[in-house]
């Protein structure tokens, strides 16, 4: 996976470290969010927008409502880029058809892996957004999304109302996989069309410290 930020500064996400892999299965249908508990202090959020859904991780009290809401979460902070098309979103935004949100399979992300290392992210996100130039804020950023943990959102089913605007460039980017996942067409049509159901499986990969939450599958390697 790579990091891009502004000015085009691309950097590889690295697997070094992650020695332990943790899955579950979900699924859900439009407006309703799906929520998991990944360990560390922090929540797998499959959150559900007017155009589909957004992949959020956050610390387990702000779930709970015991904590405010930041401004970012600790996936979107970690997985540049910014303000763009992104991974997280499974959604009809940045003209994306349904079939094109679907066809973007798997979608994969990095994320903070505990409420110190999220606070850290927003520093730095702080210090790169208020000088997007700055050679020395983006290098920083970029190491920090480099040596967090990683996740893909694989999608196992669907049901969508296709789109029946042209595709976009964008979206013809990275839309490839529409034969290879599963999906049943629905009738109406829009333009951009909608997603009404999804299966889907998260693994995240994270290093031997993190306390995996209860009931997800782990599979441990090389751990030492």
């Amino acid at each position: 996976m790579t990091v891009v930020l502004a000015g085009g500064s691309v950097h590889a996400f690295a697997a070094g470290g992650m020695c332990q892999s943790a899955s579950f299965e979900g699924e859900t249908v439009a407006g309703q969010s799906f929520v998991q508990a990944l360990g560390n202090g922090m929540v797998f959020d499959l959150e559900a927008v007017p155009a589909g859904w957004i992949v959020r991780v956050l610390p387990a009290a702000v779930v709970a409502g015991k904590a405010p809401r930041p401004a970012h979460d600790a996936a979107e902070l970690a997985t540049p880029p910014y303000n763009s098309v992104t991974p997280l979103a499974v959604t009809t935004d940045f003209s994306f058809r349904a079939q094109d949100a679907v066809a973007w399979n798997p979608r994969r992300f990095a994320f903070a892996g505990d409420a110190g290392s999220f606070l850290k992210f927003e520093t730095a996100y702080k210090a790169f957004m208020a000088n997007p130039q700055d050679a020395g804020a983006q290098e920083k950023l970029a190491e920090m999304a480099a040596a967090a943990p990683t996740g893909e959102l694989q999608i196992l089913d669907s049901k969508l109302v296709p789109g029946t605007a042209n595709q976009a460039q964008m979206a013809a980017a990275v839309a490839l996989h529409i034969e290879q996942t599963p999906h049943t067409v629905e009738q109406g049509g829009s333009p951009l069309g909608a997603v009404t159901w999804l299966k889907f499986r998260v693994t995240v990969h994270v290093p031997a410290g993190f306390v995996v939450a209860k009931g997800l599958r782990v599979d441990v390697k090389g751990c030492r």
